[in-house]
């Protein structure tokens, strides 16, 4: 309880974590690279390696826009900005959190953290959170900035399981520009989402409407393309649903071809943006077709998206 002011928490890493950590690595620890939340863990473990073993350096991992390393290495700090990784960097210096016991402290991205745990799952097999990545790419600068051999401890400290539809996607890591989107020069680079790609939430014709506001609710869409196979042949967007069943409920067991548009307009992909906004004024979704496949969706969200995006 009160974990940011509580001195149970420190306490706790000094009395347990501590010996725990020393214990298995034969009493030869050279770094430990934690982050800040509360301070407890590096607090604790700063006052219980500083008795126990003097030559281990604890080492911050601290996302850009916290405060904490700019403490640690220039005594002051810039305004604190904002970063997407949860669970580490502060704005302020926590009551139990006792920064001298630093010997360095590295600034991390949110690309670099969110890539750092991706590549713990796609190289080690480890599912871990935005956290772990952010002490994983610091351990990392640490061990690349040494001369010689060090033994360097880390910790998973989150779960990645909260963050399957984040930064495990690879549409969702795209569009906020954590990873490089490829160029095609055509529609395709407005599109947040390619059916191509797998990426897309669909639903078939014999769907119960049900399923289809389910897939719409969870995946935060206001349309679906209704596919068979691989040829789109319809779409239910949420005006088509409400007035199929604000009558009468029990018609969300009817079935999707019975509410869906089925008089479709396509764009190509290398359709011009006169042509999209065209297709926006007479309150259309955009339906990209390269050739005779079906990529995608294209709506205004996702050329506000694609704008915001030039802002870097």
């Amino acid at each position: 309880m009160n974990q940011f002011a509580n001195p149970a928490n420190p306490r706790a890493h000094e009395e347990w974590t501590g010996p725990e950590m020393l214990r298995q690595m034969d009493g030869d620890i050279d770094a430990v690279v934690a982050g800040i939340g509360s301070g407890g863990t590096f607090t604790g473990l700063g006052a219980f390696f500083a008795k126990a073993s003097p030559k281990t350096a604890m080492v911050i991992a601290d996302p850009v826009g916290s405060i904490i390393a700019d403490l640690v290495n220039k005594g002051t700090h810039d305004e604190p900005g904002s970063w997407v990784v949860e669970g580490v960097g502060e704005d302020f210096v926590p009551p139990i959190c006792d920064l001298q016991y630093a010997k360095a402290a590295y600034y991390v991205s949110d690309t670099e953290s969110l890539n750092a745990a991706r590549d713990l799952l796609r190289l080690e097999g480890i599912l871990a959170g935005s956290s772990s990545g952010t002490l994983f790419a610091a351990a990392l600068k640490y061990c690349r900035a040494q001369t010689t051999p060090k033994k360097v401890i880390t910790f998973v400290c989150d779960t990645g399981n909260k963050y399957l539809s984040k930064m495990f996607n690879d549409a969702w890591m795209e569009d906020h520009g954590f990873t490089p989107r490829e160029r095609h020069n055509d529609l395709r680079d407005l599109m947040t989402r390619r059916f191509d790609k797998g990426q897309v939430v669909t639903v078939g014709p014999e769907d119960t409407l049900l399923t289809a506001y389910k897939r719409m609710r969870i995946s935060d869409v206001s349309q679906l393309p209704v596919m068979e196979g691989e040829r789109v042949i319809g779409i239910l967007d949420e005006s088509d649903l409400l007035l199929h069943v604000e009558k009468d409920p029990a018609r969300f067991r009817d079935k999707v071809y019975t509410a869906m548009v089925n008089r479709l307009e396509t764009l190509p992909v290398t359709a011009t943006m006169a042509d999209l906004r065209a297709l926006f004024n007479r309150n259309m979704v955009a339906i990209i077709m390269d050739g005779p496949v079906f990529l995608g969706l294209l709506t205004r969200t996702d050329v506000l998206n694609h704008l915001r995006r030039q802002l870097g």
